[in-house]
């Protein structure tokens, strides 16, 4: 019998040490921050002309950095949608271009943006996302291939081939390739959720930073 309270008294006190060290490791744990955005990012996230979809004063705003040649802004685009009708009026997306893949990117910017001054942006992007890989897969799209896209979509091609190249669209080409270097953005797509980096990557995480960021503005 003593030996038996021998070994309990044992077992309890190695108990103790093992909760004590545990509830100190918890208080010296390290904790992730997100590093804040220098000045000079802050004003180069966001622009007055970016293109925004759904609410322009909606509480939580998600930047993607975009290239519309990229496979995986495709993919994600239907993820997008999601966490917009799921968070309804909360939620906002402001794109940024980012032509990475070169001439196709470019010319693709350009349709975009024509589409924009048309009033049929939205049905232009996703007709060109739908059929990217008829246009972004060889380099260089076909002559004309894009516009054709583009116009069953309900853009005005005659109208566009003077859009495509306004010195307002010209500005805006210019303006989003600074930004992306002075953003130190790496790969497409890249989001930013109220100013906040998505870190680690993935469609869980951004649908989760969203909700945090639309729970802690209804809070």
């Amino acid at each position: 019998m003593k030996s038996k309270s021998i070994v309990l008294v044992a077992l309890a006190a190695g108990l103790a040490i093992f909760a004590a060290a545990a509830w100190n490791q918890s208080r010296t744990a390290p904790v992730a921050v997100v590093e804040p955005l220098q000045s000079e990012q802050t004003e180069a996230l966001m622009r007055p002309y970016s293109p925004i979809m759904g609410p322009e004063d909606a509480p939580v705003t998600i930047v993607e950095f975009f290239d519309p040649a990229c496979e995986a802004c495709r993919a994600f685009y239907p993820i997008i949608k999601d966490i917009m009708a799921e968070h309804g009026d909360q939620v906002r997306v402001v794109l940024r271009y980012t032509p990475f893949h070169g001439p196709a990117s470019e010319e693709a910017i350009r349709v975009m943006e024509a589409a924009r001054m048309q009033g049929v942006f939205i049905p232009v992007k996703e007709a060109i996302l739908e059929q990217q890989p008829r246009w972004a897969s060889h380099g260089e799209p076909a002559p004309g291939l894009l516009l054709s896209i583009a116009e069953q979509a309900g853009l005005d091609v005659e109208a566009a081939q003077d859009q495509m190249r306004a010195p307002q669209t010209v500005a805006i080409l210019n303006q989003d390739r600074a930004d992306v270097e002075t953003m130190e953005i790496r790969g497409t797509p890249t989001f930013f959720v109220n100013g906040k980096p998505l870190d680690p990557f993935g469609a869980d995480e951004l649908r989760a930073l969203v909700a945090a960021e639309v729970a802690a503005h209804e809070s």
